[in-house]
């Protein structure tokens, strides 16, 4: 069993900088698990953490059943794919994937053996024999996975290793991982700051900020649900919209000039939260917004298009605040244009302003 459990885990470090706090998370055998947040949000300290590269200050971690927050990265049946790649120069990919089964004595038979299973996997059979120079990036990152895959690990781990290459190279990358995890049947841990990556490769997805877990499920339920205003705002592109808001009634929801019906969902959740009469943050999402006919929506101008191939994002104001819509592409609005912007009142969701979390929960 290559089960992660975290327990209370928590990085200090000796300048007296909290870089991860209080962090309990379980992490299934053969699961996908994505670690994402912005930069310095702590993830890759966690990351290092289960691969014994930082100390862990308090807390405790366990891979399968044994406790190793004092058992050396070498002895944890781990290996860590970098940003960088970390191949040495001067081997050939070969002896790059090699070099660690020759010194824990693997019988050259079995390296050999191991070697041209992975390299088969990964199709890079063909470079066994070039050095690192020779290769384009996404060789090289291949080259670094293949040298993981040799080594039989129970958990894999991974820090932001498609970050180098370029969009088209990122996209095939993606895929090949998931099928690669499929293959395997390993635990992959991946630390990334690109959304993308985590909603397309994460069987679940723990979001980060500030050294701390702000949600962790599945993609779905992380852009469906999101738990608090944080996660509502990094997941999904463009971001959510936010909006000032009162409800009536418990049912009644004014935003600006207009009034929503709520579902009978977020009515209970209003009622449960005592909300009722309070200020509260309504967010929806960009594609959930419409440009209707003036009875319909609230009054805006268009400030700015972009045309992304088969969408149009809008970007209008009402009054002094800018927010985001998405149109097709076919869509006539431009620059200066007066339209009125109707929410679905199905996807709306409502948000505590003082604490962020979502009413939901």
């Amino acid at each position: 069993m290559a089960n992660v459990k975290i327990d209370g885990i928590n990085k200090i470090y000796p300048n007296g900088f909290h870089a991860v706090k209080e962090v309990n998370l379980e992490i299934a055998d053969k699961e996908f698990m994505i670690f994402v947040g912005p930069s310095g949000c702590g993830k890759t300290t966690t990351l290092r953490m289960i691969a014994g590269l930082e100390d862990i200050s308090s807390g405790e971690m366990y891979i399968g059943d044994q406790k190793v927050n004092d058992v050396s990265p070498k002895d944890r049946n781990i290996a860590m794919v970098f940003q960088n790649y970390a191949l040495y120069p001067h081997m050939s990919v070969y002896d790059n994937m090699a070099f660690g089964l020759k010194l824990s004595k693997t019988p050259k038979a079995e390296i050999n053996e191991r070697i041209e299973r992975a390299a088969k996997i990964l199709d890079i059979d063909g470079l066994l024999k070039r050095k690192p120079k020779q290769l384009s990036g996404g060789q090289r990152q291949r080259v670094a996975l293949g040298r993981a895959i040799v080594r039989k690990p129970e958990v894999f781990l991974m820090d932001e290793p498609l970050s180098n290459l370029d969009a088209k190279l990122r996209v095939q990358m993606r895929a090949e991982l998931i099928k690669l995890h499929k293959e395997l049947e390993t635990t992959f841990i991946y630390v990334t700051h690109d959304q993308t990556e985590a909603m397309t490769m994460g069987t679940r997805i723990c979001v980060m900020n500030g050294g701390e877990v702000q949600q962790v499920a599945d993609p779905r339920t992380i852009y469906n649900a999101p738990a608090n205003m944080f996660v509502a705002g990094f997941i999904g592109a463009p971001q959510m919209n936010f909006f000032d808001g009162l409800v009536t009634d418990n049912k009644n929801l004014k935003v600006g000039d207009q009034v929503f019906l709520l579902t009978d969902e977020l009515a209970k959740s209003v009622e449960a939260k005592k909300m009722n009469n309070k200020p509260l943050v309504m967010g929806i999402r960009p594609e959930d917004i419409r440009s209707g006919q003036s009875n319909e929506g609230v009054e805006a101008i268009v400030e700015m298009t972009e045309l992304l191939g088969s969408d149009l994002n809008v970007y209008f104001k009402i009054g002094e605040k800018q927010y985001i819509m998405k149109a097709e592409a076919s869509s006539a609005l431009k620059m200066g244009d007066v339209m009125y912007a109707v929410f679905d009142p199905n996807k709306l969701h409502l948000f505590d302003p003082e604490s962020g979390s979502s009413l939901r929960y």
